[in-house]
């Protein structure tokens, strides 16, 4: 049997990893079992010591938090369950057999530099950040700063976690408007707060404000076409939980999985150009 287990499948990113990590890993001849810890890390550690207790082959998991998920991680490698991570990293090497995450980096600075492009390098925005256990919400930040603090006439008034939520999102972006009603645009470390960014402006009647998210998430890719939100940068979410699948099972078959433990895939601009191409995290070539 191999353990799936995310965040919440509400968010449609979540749910994609759940259900290509599901249907690889049948294809391979294994049962499953997909649980959600609901970025709980108290959940997560009863969900790998289910995995423990049913002698689970291996653990593909998209985990809770980088410091609070090493020890059970740990504890799964020490009764024989190699675990895959998948999106987010652990802070610490050597204790799961594989970590393979969006190369966070490269893709923030291509949404950095998409949307510093559709603001004409000038004006005012707004930065909407990730939740801070998240060691992605950083890394995206970091490298949409990479690219915008490099336009001196860009300026960032307001700077705020929504936790990767819509509703969050929307409030927060409601607060900036009253306070900024001059803002050009915002950019937000993830689709989900795009989405309640975009309902914000939408309701204040604010057209031309630019929003750049973060996942290439169907919503936003619905909300391309529509010409509301402008662009986000596609994580390859179904790849990557098929390539965990993919690395357990040949380490359950030979004890290891011929590649380098932390492995980076690289992410996809999406905008007006090829949103029509996407489907299922995915860009059709």
């Amino acid at each position: 049997m191999i353990v799936i287990i995310t965040p919440s499948p509400d968010n449609i990113f979540f749910k994609a990893e759940q259900d290509a990590a599901k249907a690889e890993a049948e294809k391979l001849g294994y049962e499953t079992l997909v649980v959600s810890h609901d970025d709980d890390p108290t959940k997560q550690s009863q969900a790998i010591d289910t995995a423990i207790s049913r002698n689970a082959k291996a653990i593909i998991l998209d985990n809770a938090g980088a410091d609070a998920t090493v020890a059970a991680v740990q504890r799964a490698k020490d009764a024989g369950i190699p675990s895959f991570l998948i999106d987010r990293e652990i802070n610490k090497t050597g204790v799961a057999a594989a970590q393979i995450v969006s190369n966070n980096a490269q893709g923030a600075a291509l949404g950095g530099q998409e949307f510093a492009t559709l603001m004409g390098g000038a004006g005012k925005y707004a930065e909407l950040l990730g939740k801070p256990t998240d060691t992605n919400a950083g890394v995206r930040s970091q490298g949409y700063h990479s690219i915008l603090d490099q336009y001196t006439d860009m300026e960032m008034v307001a700077q705020q976690a929504a936790n990767w939520d819509q509703a969050e999102a929307l409030t927060i972006t409601q607060t900036i408007l009253q306070a900024h009603p001059d803002i050009k645009g915002i950019i937000a470390g993830n689709d989900t707060m795009a989405l309640g960014a975009q309902a914000a402006l939408t309701a204040a009647g604010k057209t031309d404000v630019i929003v750049v998210g973060f996942d290439g998430s169907p919503d936003v890719v619905a909300s391309i076409l529509k010409d509301e939100i402008k662009a986000t940068v596609l994580q390859p979410a179904s790849l990557i939980s098929e390539m965990a699948v993919q690395q357990a099972d040949q380490f359950i078959r030979t004890g290891s999985t011929g590649q380098p433990e932390k492995q980076s895939i690289d992410c996809v601009l999406v905008n007006a150009d090829n949103a029509a191409d996407v489907k299922d995290f995915a860009v059709a070539s």
